[in-house]
């Protein structure tokens, strides 16, 4: 009987330290966002790697992806795995120059078996996952925070995501998805600036540039 009452005091001690753990990712997942969202603009340069040990890739075998995005509220031009796109708020393009193709919906990218593009990354967390504290790591004379989430949808081709966040200036420096095919997505921000002078052409579709005229396929 005492040994039975040591594991429930331990239990609800490890469902206390859980909830603690939770509620102080929560107040920095929040503060990043505040953050974020209070900019007029933002530019992002960002690299993606990918390492799949299963599938014979390991970390270096393949160079880096690379991409940026300028965000300005709910707008926002992304230029990523050679394609361009463009949200004006209500409907979203995305150009290939190199195919002349331009596919055109509705509505902003939707995020497939919870994909994380770099638009989402100051609202994401906030639908759809559980997230803790993770490990603070050293980098380049920072200190590093990382919080890990997990998506709640157990049909998600995602197992894990985990956000490494500079807690002095509340900006996020890396996102990391673990699939459940044991690969692992990193996304680096290489360069930040925010409050920019942006055109608004820069989230305006160029109809004429586009046009079945010159030879785009518009779908």
């Amino acid at each position: 009987m005492k040994n039975f009452g040591i594991v429930v005091i331990s239990f609800f001690i490890s469902l206390q330290i859980a909830g603690q753990s939770s509620e102080a990712a929560k107040l920095l997942l929040d503060a990043v966002a505040t953050k974020m969202e209070g900019h007029e603009n933002m530019e992002i340069k960002f690299r993606q790697t990918l390492v799949n040990e299963d599938a014979g890739i390991y970390d270096g075998d393949e160079p880096p992806i690379v991409g940026e995005i300028i965000l300005q509220k709910e707008k926002y031009n992304l230029k990523y795995l050679g394609n361009t796109f463009l949200f004006n708020g209500f409907t979203m393009y995305v150009i290939n120059e190199e195919e002349k193709e331009v596919t055109v919906s509705k509505g902003d990218i939707d995020g497939e078996d919870g994909f994380i593009y770099p638009s989402k990354l100051a609202t994401f967390y906030k639908e759809g996952y559980t997230y803790a504290l993770g490990e603070i790591k050293k980098e380049n004379g920072r200190n590093l925070q990382f919080v890990n989430l997990f998506p709640m949808d157990n049909t998600s081709n995602i197992i894990k995501v985990e956000l490494v966040i500079d807690p002095e200036t509340k900006q996020i420096y890396q996102l990391i998805q673990t699939g459940k095919n044991g690969s692992k997505t990193t996304f680096t921000i290489t360069t930040f600036k925010s409050n920019q002078k942006i055109p608004e052409k820069m989230f305006s579709f160029d109809s004429q540039k586009y046009s079945e005229e010159n030879g785009y396929t518009i779908d």
